[in-house]
């Protein structure tokens, strides 16, 4: 499990370093060709991206290593590592978006020469490409419940919705409405903020032990309960240690039964939470006598 984990992390970041430096090496080329400033700034944006693919690389290689000595209950944690440092890098992007609109509204920079179709038809490309990226690595991040690779696929957002500023700028400044641009750029960056929170949030839950949500425990206590021989659910602990959980129940069993059989209850307890929940990590069920 952990093996594919890592496997389908590492594939789909290559594959996003691949389509960033095409895209990025594209809108270059389209923007020197078109004149056009804001296809050029788009394409540093798509060749920055290469440095997120990488860092989720680096960090689902080090959560899928085995537990060890110092480590005995694994590594998981690094890769909420790698999902906060992405975070970060979306917030100082969205930001940057939206400071550079900013400035181009205050000092009427948006005013410039009017780009060729090349851009126009550039920007649309780069939207549909990156796009498709992002909802390529969305569904593989739900798939293996990977925050780093999540976050990994709003930056492909953050591209997209960076070329649809340009798109809206070099049209904007075909028609002879320049100032279109940077609104629309600080409209996105509202959009990204919002986005590198959730990742941020989802991270740090996943650091600090967060209990599961209330209908897990629910069902937790039903497949307990629906084992022959427990009386009742005394206690129920759920923690999230990076895209992993941690069970601790302790369950109610007759009290004139024998260690072995109260024992042989506890297991089919332990058995059943493991086969109806995969993401369970580690099950540690306690019988109180009744």
């Amino acid at each position: 499990m952990e093996n594919n984990f890592e496997k389908t992390a590492i594939r789909v970041s290559l594959v996003s370093v691949v389509w960033n430096l095409v895209l990025s090496v594209f809108k270059l080329f389209a923007g020197i060709i078109a004149r056009s400033g804001a296809m050029i700034s788009d394409a540093v944006h798509s060749a920055s991206d290469v440095f997120s693919s990488v860092v989720v690389m680096a960090g689902v290689k080090m959560a899928s290593k085995e537990s060890d000595k110092e480590h005995p209950f694994g590594h998981e944690r690094l890769e909420c590592v790698a999902a906060i440092v992405l975070s970060t890098v979306l917030v100082a992007t969205g930001l940057g978006i939206g400071y550079t609109a900013v400035m181009k509204l205050i000092r009427g920079e948006y005013v410039t020469a009017v780009p060729g179709m090349l851009a126009l038809v550039a920007a649309v490309i780069s939207i549909a490409v990156k796009e498709a990226m992002f909802w390529y690595t969305r569904y593989y991040a739900k798939k293996i419940d990977s925050g780093a690779l999540m976050a990994d696929a709003w930056h492909h957002r953050s591209d997209s919705l960076s070329s649809i500023g340009a798109l809206i700028g070099i049209g904007g400044a075909i028609i002879g409405y320049p100032v279109m641009e940077p609104i629309a750029s600080i409209v996105i960056c509202v959009f990204i903020e919002k986005a590198a929170f959730d990742i941020f949030k989802d991270a740090i839950d996943k650091m600090v032990d967060k209990s599961c949500d209330e209908q897990m425990e629910t069902e937790l206590r039903e497949c307990a309960m629906g084992i022959l021989g427990v009386l009742q659910v005394d206690l129920l602990r759920t923690r999230m240690f990076g895209n992993k959980i941690y069970v601790e129940m302790e369950i109610g069993a007759d009290k004139n039964l024998s260690l072995g059989e109260s024992h042989a209850i506890a297991e089919q307890v332990h058995d059943a939470i493991e086969a109806g929940w995969p993401k369970i990590k580690h099950i540690l069920i306690h019988v109180n006598p009744v």
